[in-house]
């Protein structure tokens, strides 16, 4: 179940205040702590391909157009 799906069942769990503070302890996602989902792209928000070295925070399509403002050069 992802993070959007488990709130779909707020709607019919509101007339039942127990049954919902339960069904939150339950069913929400952990924090995360480590992994690719942890890191995301600071300019999309894209989660693959991330490139956090020099504290970019990018991942590589976004690295591609800005790279050239940042000073990085291609090699050919």
């Amino acid at each position: 179940m992802t993070t959007s799906d488990y709130r779909k069942a707020f709607v019919q769990l509101k007339a039942k205040p127990a049954k919902l503070k339960k069904y939150i302890k339950h069913n929400s996602p952990k924090p995360r702590s480590t992994g690719n989902w942890k890191r995301k792209c600071e300019r999309c928000g894209r989660f693959g391909a991330h490139l956090s070295r020099y504290k970019l925070h990018l991942c590589r399509q976004c690295f591609r157009e800005v790279a050239p403002s940042l000073g990085f050069k291609k090699y050919k």
